[in-house]
């Protein structure tokens, strides 16, 4: 469905379901609930919700391309409607924290001049860097590595593609690869 309002361009969003049948009323209350995004922003790429029932759990993924930049948002609860709201909150947070970074980045690239607003100081402090040698390692080597040194992710140079990845372990107890897209 697309979404249009107060000047805003239309944003495609895509919703399925894994386990669960999206029912009209189901997908009405997503997309109701994703309008509440369009204040904080117009530059919105195609939009992904994925709606998924394991047993108990009602779980929500949203993701949300802006100018480059994924927002992502990710919610379980015992009731899809609850986690469909807990997901929308989560992401009106992250959008309000960055709005002012993501609004100063597009000005930036768009060659436009700088607002005169003073640059938001950063929410975030880098305390140690790392260096290291970047192995050709098959990705089941690299989940062995990873484990061994107790880490949640690992950095890697995938021997199929030598390309550099990153596996990571994730919440669901299951692993997940990172590989880069120059397209």
């Amino acid at each position: 469905m697309k979404l249009q309002g107060k000047g805003l361009k239309r944003v495609q969003i895509n919703i399925r379901g894994k386990n669960i049948e999206v029912t009209p009323a189901l997908r009405g209350y997503v997309e109701k609930r994703l309008r509440k995004l369009e204040k904080f922003e117009q530059h919105f790429g195609e939009v992904q919700v994925t709606l998924t029932v394991e047993k108990d759990s009602h779980r929500v993924e949203v993701t949300v391309p802006i100018d480059g930049m994924i927002l992502r948002g990710e919610e379980t609860t015992g009731d899809m409607y609850a986690s469909v709201d807990l997901v929308v909150e989560k992401l009106e947070k992250q959008l309000e924290k960055y709005k002012g970074k993501l609004l100063r980045r597009r000005v930036v690239a768009e060659g436009q001049p700088y607002p005169d607003e003073p640059p938001e100081e950063e929410d975030f402090r880098i305390v140690r860097t790392k260096r290291f040698a970047l192995k050709p390692m098959a990705v089941e080597e690299a989940v062995m590595q990873m484990n061994l040194l107790g880490h949640n992710f690992f950095v890697f140079t995938n021997a199929e593609n030598q390309q550099v990845n990153v596996i990571y372990k994730r919440k669901d107890g299951n692993y997940g690869l990172i590989e880069p897209d120059f397209g």
